[in-house]
């Protein structure tokens, strides 16, 4: 049977009201005990069910007034079924007996806005029983500040710099003991060709007739000494360019050695020929004897060579220094090197668990986001007070109102920021003066708190703002105050030109009898730090009602 449009009426409102309870109960408060003694914790509970598309608010900041909150740990999630249950957690505590009213709490989930139930507790004194023993009191102890952190990251971060520092001067600047390779290759060329010979003579090559390798040492140990000394392509030269070239020396009057000394050299050298290459044995006694031959060679060769001039000693020491340089360079930039990957590994790490933009922000620096990290303060303005947690202190920028406006208001103003700085903060009350007629009083009309927040707007169009869209919602304060919410975006001025740059506002409006209380807040599109620092704002504001 067809439903008359009356019964579908009722059939959708409780629906709604059925949607709307649903919703109500996803919020829930609890205490875990409701009388302590003074200076004790109470665990505040706040347990939150959605999904996981909402995104949840909960308060921060001293919102439990009287109550002072002395810490707010993570929240757990928990998942049941299709919903997720978020439990939040406060530490709060008061040093003053006396009975007192945890405040409603202000919970945002999605773009709704949920507020939990007062909670009574009772503070009780300690009884001190005096006919016990009494202690002497203990000593003060160190207490940890809450702003030593920055301190920490400091101390851990130079840990790091200096663990880096030293494993680079470790592996790389450290002068390092010399090898003794590396010893016998800062001999000059004799003192090394000798101590050659020597450690042949401690081989065990004659002994097992191993006559090839002996010979291959024997000839590369006096080639070797000529190419240093005498001729640079001794050791790629074969036996007769090796004696070919000796005899030009010769005769060429720069290397004053015999012709029986080249005689003897050139025999050796054949002599290890034939063993290399065609299986030659000549007697052990004679190999020996080579061996002699070849050391007396090298003194003669010593002897048959020139001084060194003073240009040569020159040009030898430049090269040297050269050599060193081109070490020093290989060292820098190879510092430098490990250093940039380090660098760019960890950006590229924090960039990946923080995201780029906010690493760009840490290290060049952001206003909004150093405002957003910095000591917040909470503070009354105004009469009646608006309690709000700001980043920084409010100062008092009441501008002075014409003759005729003053006799009908009194206007306190406390602000931070402008528009052109691209953050500003306005905390505003207005007080209408009742005016009177003869004995009596006239009745103050009803004050419209939507048409004076849109009032507010105008004034910004006149100071240039273009292109202001509107929305607007019911706001209600954790202490349970409500009043209007407008925002949306607009155009800003940019200062010295005629450019405009797109910008976020919201302003809240709170009517008390004759009082009027505004907070707006105006900051530019897409600055995420400001548009947290406008979450943590909002849910720090709370009123107290106008005395009558």
């Amino acid at each position: 049977m067809p439903q008359t449009p009356r019964k579908q009426t009722v059939f959708l409102l409780g629906a709604f009201l059925f949607f709307t309870l649903s919703l109500q109960a996803q919020v829930k408060s609890t205490v875990d005990s409701t009388s302590v003694k003074i200076g004790a914790q109470i665990t505040y509970h706040i347990q939150v069910e959605t999904d996981s598309t909402n995104l949840v608010v909960f308060p921060e900041g001293q919102t439990f007034s009287p109550l002072e909150m002395i810490e707010s740990y993570d929240v757990d999630t928990l998942k049941n079924k299709d919903k997720f249950s978020l439990i939040k957690k406060y530490g709060l505590t008061q040093f003053d007996s006396g009975k007192y009213t945890i405040p409603r709490q202000k919970i945002v989930i999605g773009d709704k806005t949920f507020l939990t139930d007062s909670v009574q507790v009772e503070i009780r004194n300690v009884v001190v029983d005096t006919t016990k023993q009494l202690y002497d009191i203990k000593p003060m102890i160190a207490v940890e500040k809450s702003g030593s952190k920055w301190l920490q990251y400091l101390l851990i971060t130079l840990v790091i710099l200096g663990v880096v520092a030293f494993l680079l001067y470790w592996f790389i600047w450290r002068q390092k003991p010399l090898s003794e390779e590396e010893k016998i290759a800062l001999l000059p060329p004799y003192d090394r060709a000798k101590l050659a010979l020597k450690t042949l003579d401690e081989s065990h090559y004659l002994e097992h007739e191993n006559l090839k390798d002996y010979y291959s040492d024997l000839t590369f140990i006096i080639r070797k000494y000529l190419d240093e000394k005498v001729y640079d392509r001794a050791l790629e030269s074969t036996t007769d360019e090796l004696i070919s070239h000796l005899n030009l020396l010769k005769e060429g009057n720069q290397v004053d050695l015999s012709q029986d000394d080249i005689k003897k050299l050139e025999s050796i050298l054949k002599r290890a020929d034939l063993v290399k290459f065609a299986k030659s044995a000549p007697d052990i006694e004679l190999a020996k004897l080579d061996r002699k031959t070849i050391d007396l060679e090298i003194d003669h060769v010593k002897e048959a060579l020139p001084e060194p001039s003073e240009e040569e000693k020159l040009l030898d020491e430049k090269y040297r220094e050269e050599q060193e340089r081109k070490k020093k360079r290989k060292k820098v930039w190879l510092t430098v090197g490990i250093s940039v990957f380090l660098l760019l590994a960890t950006l590229t790490g924090f960039s990946l668990k923080y995201g780029f933009a906010y690493v760009k922000d840490t290290i060049i620096g952001h206003s909004s986001k150093e405002l957003l990290e910095g000591e917040w303060v909470t503070s009354q303005y105004g009469i009646p007070p608006v309690t709000i947690t700001t980043p920084k202190v409010l100062k008092r920028t009441t501008p002075e109102l014409p003759e005729e406006m003053a006799q009908k208001m009194q206007l306190t103003q406390f602000s931070y920021g402008s528009l052109i700085d691209g953050f500003q903060l306005v905390v505003a009350t207005t007080k209408l003066n009742n005016q009177s007629q003869g004995q009596g009083q006239q009745q103050q009309p009803e004050i419209d708190v939507k048409q004076a927040l849109e009032g507010s707007l105008k004034m910004f169009e006149a100071a240039g703002v273009q292109n202001i869209i509107t929305k607007n919602e019911t706001f209600v304060t954790p202490n349970g105050a409500e009043g209007v919410k407008i925002f949306g975006s607009m155009d800003m001025p940019i200062k010295g030109t005629e450019n405009f740059e797109k910008g976020t506002y919201v302003m809240l409006g709170f009517a008390s009898q004759s009082v009027v209380q505004q907070i707006m807040i105006f900051h530019k599109e897409h600055d995420v730090y400001a548009e947290q620092m406008v979450t943590r704002i909002l849910n720090s504001v709370e009123l107290k009602e106008a005395e009558k």
